[in-house]
């Protein structure tokens, strides 16, 4: 499945809360049903589990335990046949502060289909099959090179992942003495078709096991002739040869050589979401400099904005962690009202101003979802940029993680 913007950070921020929840012992059950398992051998294999678990020597735990498969049995009650893409169940007892716990439970279509039937108790919810669904799995080959260095990556998705990096023995361009230079010639000759058979042999370990159908191309950058020298010599495995996109002009050819080759290549990569991402980054940067002031940043600021429906596009970072929150008075003859922005770890309320009475929430919003109905009731583009190149880092940290192309200037609040 492919996930839009809104759906991968939603599916990310469930990920995040399963993450957090620990339980004591292996009380915590993990169920990975496939769409083609029956309902009645999983709750034969719980009853099953049920018995064993009498054999828990600790008492909490075993009645722990025991909870946790009559609820995921009665679950599975109102799944009389797994849906397309089979069904997950999390369900257990989770640390819930001050020595107590809270029965926890949770059933979840996930976006691509079950493949293998899994039951797991442990102490945390086994993840790694959600998380390896969330992996985008377009995969792009980077290789830049020149006749001294070498270094191999993959773009996949948004991250630039290095995975090698070769040094040659080719020598410079001065013949020592003694040499001729007909002989000189042909020895450099050697040493650089031996480096460039060294880096297609790395090339092809590191490309060939990528599934065929998640490698989408192969791009090669580095100065020329060199580039073209080891595109047209056959270095490369034949199936990887069909792959190579074309040779770009870079200047490194060490790490940082494979994300400048990703900022080249943006012809190759239009269709790639990070290319969408750095486009529109790179334009708020330019807006934010320019005398026009179509920029704006911080939540107060693009709040404000927002509400005057000024926003044009909406930009917000995958790692906003906070939430949107009513604050009432408990005191309910008093009419208080207050809205605010808290993190995990917020604040203590405080009191009513009003009365003086304690404050409490009375409705929370995830932060994303908030702004992005704000600028959906505008017809603002809504954006959520990952964090994982230069520009997207920099949106977190620098500007707050909020920030917005503006349709006209506004004034400041």
């Amino acid at each position: 499945m492919e996930f839009t913007a809104q759906e991968k950070y939603e599916f990310k921020r469930l990920l995040d809360d399963l993450r957090s929840k620990t339980g004591r012992g292996t009380e915590l059950i993990s169920l990975y049903i496939p769409p083609d398992k029956q309902i009645s051998d999983v709750t034969a294999q719980l009853r099953e589990e049920y018995g064993q678990a009498a054999n828990i020597k600790s008492r909490v735990t075993r009645l722990s335990v025991q909870g946790a498969l009559e609820s995921a049995m009665s679950r599975l009650k109102l799944i009389p046949k797994p849906p397309a893409n089979g069904v997950v169940i999390f369900i257990g007892n989770v640390d819930a502060g001050a020595n107590r716990t809270e029965l926890y439970s949770t059933a979840m279509e996930p976006p691509d289909p079950i493949i293998t039937y899994r039951y797991h108790c442990d102490s945390q919810f086994l993840l790694g099959p959600l998380e390896e669904m969330l992996a985008d799995k377009k995969t792009f080959g980077l290789i830049v090179l020149d006749r001294r260095e070498a270094a191999i990556g993959v773009l996949r998705g948004k991250y630039v992942e290095p995975l090698k990096h070769l040094t040659s023995t080719v020598p410079g361009k001065q013949r020592k003495g003694g040499q001729s230079s007909h002989r000189f010639q042909q020895l450099r000759l050697i040493a650089i078709h031996d480096f460039y058979g060294r880096i297609g042999e790395s090339a092809n370990d590191a490309f060939l096991p990528i599934d065929a159908k998640d490698l989408q191309g192969i791009l090669i950058g580095g100065p020329s002739p060199t580039k073209e020298e080891f595109m047209e010599g056959g270095f490369l495995h034949h199936e990887l040869q069909r792959k190579v996109l074309g040779a770009l002009d870079v200047s490194y050819t060490d790490e940082s050589g494979l994300y400048e080759l990703v900022d080249a290549a943006q012809e190759q990569l239009q269709d790639l979401e990070v290319t969408h991402d750095k486009i529109v980054m790179r334009r708020f940067m330019k807006e934010l400099v320019s005398d026009k002031g179509l920029a704006a940043y911080g939540e107060a600021e693009v709040r404000h904005n927002l509400e005057l429906g000024s926003v044009e596009v909406l930009l917000l970072s995958e790692d906003l962690r906070r939430t949107r929150s009513k604050i009432v008075c408990s005191n309910r003859s008093c009419d208080f009202t207050d809205s605010q922005t808290r993190s995990g770890a917020a604040a203590v309320l405080g009191n009513c101003p009003k009365c003086g009475s304690p404050l409490s929430v009375a409705e929370e919003e995830d932060l994303v979802s908030d702004l992005s109905k704000l600028a959906d009731g505008c017809g603002a583009e809504v954006k959520i940029i990952s964090s994982e190149f230069e520009e997207g880092q920099q949106l977190y940290k620098a500007f707050g993680g909020i920030a917005a192309i503006l349709r006209y200037k506004t004034s400041h609040i």
